[in-house]
């Protein structure tokens, strides 16, 4: 009986370290459609929006990880000039 426990509470965190996994990505599906819709992005816009977004790692990045990916999201969106600036400057204070 003390043999079958082992496999058993083995599972059992197993199936619970893939829910929290679940969790943290639809929370950050979560979020990266709510700053989508706040910019009131479309199409291919929001298409790119969305995959730079969830691409991202979260707020463990380091300052130039931070900056490839405000970069990049800012190319997609074909920024140029004081709106590049602006979404750059807003980009990169995030943490």
């Amino acid at each position: 009986m003390k043999m079958l426990r082992v496999p058993l509470l083995l599972m059992g965190l197993l199936l619970c370290s893939h829910s929290f996994a679940d969790t943290a990505q639809q929370n950050k599906m979560t979020t990266c459609n709510a700053d989508a819709s706040a910019k009131a992005l479309k199409g291919d816009e929001r298409k790119a929006f969305m995959s730079n977004c969830l691409k991202a790692t979260p707020a463990a990045t380091t300052p130039q990880e931070r900056m490839k990916n405000c970069n990049a999201t800012a190319t997609t969106q074909a920024l140029k000039g004081d709106a590049r600036k602006a979404f750059m400057s807003d980009c990169l204070k995030k943490k």
